[in-house]
């Protein structure tokens, strides 16, 4: 991993210090850091020549408060149980933030889905959905994507659970193509709420958003689809970079164009026009708006020292560590939290899950009218909390949003048994 940082500890340290500006009581704080439930167990597949694989599978559903468990499945060698239960956690919070009305799950498998065949990741999907299905359903923990997962994988997990089921129930996953019940939007929706965010930090800030440099750390879905948008909005996307390295030009890249190269040759190295950079150089770089996109705790405290960029707004879960925080906490460059910035999938999730369960599906220009709503009023509710609240940072103060609303659906429905 980037950095031996236990991500869920990060996860902790967050709503901790944010627990501790509401005074709760040592037994809530405890409560909201810790997950309900954690689901270990192991599949074997039968690989194409015959032989047998064991591959361990995870998930966990943290918090049921506000609803629902809804959270993605990831496929990536990293993944272990601390992982997913901080991104589980995660999930609860930043649902609370967009205030969606369903908690936080998260499950992974640690293998890499490169390293096999289609129809091993399909025997694979289907075997890992047959282990879930007793504590997932349209309404207790809804399924999604998320690092190396898609719509066909989605679509593998509702055939297989309406097979199983002997039912037709397309709301069970989300994330799913089009004609398999999918939304419009969703695959663009965790890039536009990110560019959403940068836009809305630029006006808090009263700072042109034109011209203003970009460098975008992990080009897949949303690092991608936002230096898109951003490009679209005016401003200059002058470095990019996935696990080939990145690619520089100070006069600013083409996002389409970058994609096309990376679609033809797998990677964004070797970008025509452009300077071969590391990964570790893109995230020290001299720009305006830095966009870590990739995996959990890409900065940590000793490289936040070289970090330079004005406005940090995080598209990947926890790609701060807690000890990054410190550091840039002391400066005044402005975070925005993967809470509320990498929001709109499961935004645009909710959206799909409501349609679903309606049987009627809305247009593209409604799916991203209704998502830009939700993003605008949480950085509204971010900033008040922060103007309103001993928050040092806005992360924290987006944490006392959500942490308020997770407080009170718990006291509401009460403690039991």
């Amino acid at each position: 991993m980037p950095d031996e940082t236990n991500p869920f500890e990060t996860f902790q340290t967050q709503v901790t210090g944010a627990a501790e500006l509401l005074e709760l009581d040592d037994g809530i704080v405890e409560y909201l850091t810790h997950p309900g439930r954690v689901l270990e167990g192991n599949l074997t597949v039968e690989l194409d020549d015959g032989s047998l694989e064991t591959f361990q599978a995870y998930r966990s559903q943290f918090n049921d408060d506000r609803g629902p468990y809804k959270g993605g499945i990831r496929y990536h060698p990293w993944v272990d149980r601390d992982e997913v239960m901080a991104l589980s956690g995660w999930m609860v919070y930043k649902c609370a933030a967009v205030n969606v009305p369903y908690g936080g799950a998260k499950g992974g498998i640690p293998f890499d889905p490169r390293e096999y065949s289609a129809s091993e990741v399909e025997r694979i999907t289907r075997a890992y959905t047959e282990l879930m299905r007793p504590i997932i359903g349209v309404d207790r923990d809804i399924p999604g994507p998320d690092v190396n997962t898609g719509q066909r994988e989605m679509n593998w997990i509702k055939d297989t659970y309406e097979t199983l089921m002997e039912t037709s129930v397309p709301g069970i996953v989300t994330g799913k193509g089009l004609e398999s019940g999918g939304s419009e939007g969703r695959v663009e929706a965790t890039g536009r709420s990110v560019a959403l965010c940068v836009r809305e930090a630029f006006d808090h800030l009263d700072r042109p958003l034109d011209g203003a440099t970009v460098a975008v750390q992990g080009y897949g879905n949303a690092g991608s689809v936002s230096a898109r948008q951003l490009d679209w909005l005016g401003a200059r996307v002058v470095a990019v970079s996935d696990s080939s390295g990145a690619v520089y030009d100070p006069e600013g890249l083409d996002p389409g164009e970058v994609n096309a190269h990376k679609d033809e040759t797998g990677a964004v190295a070797g970008y025509p026009g452009s300077e071969e950079r590391s990964n570790e150089e893109l995230l020290t770089m001299d720009v305006d708006v830095l966009i870590p996109a990739a995996l959990e705790n890409a900065i940590d405290a000793a490289l936040a020292e070289a970090v330079r960029a004005d406005v940090i707004v995080e598209a990947a879960n926890g790609p701060l560590t807690a000890g990054a925080d410190e550091v840039i906490a002391d400066r005044e460059t402005v975070v925005v939290p993967d809470i509320l910035a990498n929001a709109g999938g499961v935004t645009v999730s909710y959206f799909e899950w409501v349609q679903n369960r309606q049987q009627f599906y809305w247009p593209e220009s409604r799916v991203n009218e209704e998502l830009e709503t939700l993003v605008v009023d949480a950085f509204a509710d971010m900033v008040d909390a922060y103007d309103r609240s001993d928050a040092a940072t806005y992360r924290e103060a987006m944490y006392v949003v959500a942490i308020e609303r997770v407080v009170r659906a718990m006291d509401e429905g009460g403690i039991w048994p």
